[in-house]
């Protein structure tokens, strides 16, 4: 089976371990935004990290890898993915919440 790289894709995630405090979301940010992402990400009240990514499988792909380790400030322990679902705000831009 080909898979279509140049379909837009809609993925949520969940980041957790010591990810709130550390520069985590701006990071997230500058590192989709150089990979042209649209989406966003914002701090959980649990201590997760959780956020939506917009894009192309050649797009995602990279951003997934980076999620698994963050800055170098960061640890983190694991993180979870799903399909989302998109909507008007996710058409440009990457914010954080």
């Amino acid at each position: 089976m080909i898979q279509d790289t140049n379909r837009r894709t809609c993925r949520g995630f969940v980041v957790s371990g010591r990810v709130q405090g550390v520069g985590f979301r701006a990071a997230t940010r500058e590192t989709a935004q150089r990979l042209e992402l649209a989406g966003w990400v914002r701090n959980r009240s649990d201590g997760c990290v959780e956020g939506v990514a917009f894009g192309t499988a050649a797009q995602l792909e990279p951003f997934t890898e980076w999620l698994n380790q963050g800055p170098a400030t960061a640890r983190v322990d694991s993180v979870w993915h799903s399909d989302a679902v998109e909507d008007d705000t996710l058409s440009t831009g990457f914010e954080i919440r």
